[in-house]
Formats: C-alpha cells, structure tokens, sequence
C-alpha cells in the first residue's frame, strides 16, 4: 500500500505499552493507538478531533 507523501508505520510493543498509559485521555482505542504512535515517534498530530486536540499529552497540529 503506497501513496505519495505517505508513510507505513509499525504497530510496535512501546506503541502498544504507550497506548495504555495516556492519564486522561478518553477510552477510544484506535485514538490511544493513534495518539501513542506520536508520542512514541515524537511527531505531531495533524487532526481536527476535539478530544485529541484537547489532551495536552500529545503534540497536535489543529485543522
């Protein structure tokens, strides 16, 4: 699966670990991963959903 400007990332173990250790953070799954992947990797979020956007754990980009 390609696309240009795209990048495959790995679901790893620290991400996984990450995932369950966002204090405050809400309890969707896919945004704990998603959230944790930037964190582990040190990358900014680029997102319009307000509870990501909101949870100062993260660096966020607002759309």
């Amino acid at each position: 699966m390609t696309y240009p400007g795209i990048q495959h990332l790995d679901l790893t173990l620290p991400i996984i670990v990450e995932s369950t250790r966002l204090i405050g953070f809400h309890k969707d799954p896919a945004d704990q991963l998603i959230v944790a992947t930037a964190r582990v990797l040190d990358l900014p979020l680029l997102t319009a959903d307000h509870k990501i956007l909101s949870y100062n754990g993260v660096k966020t980009l607002a759309h």
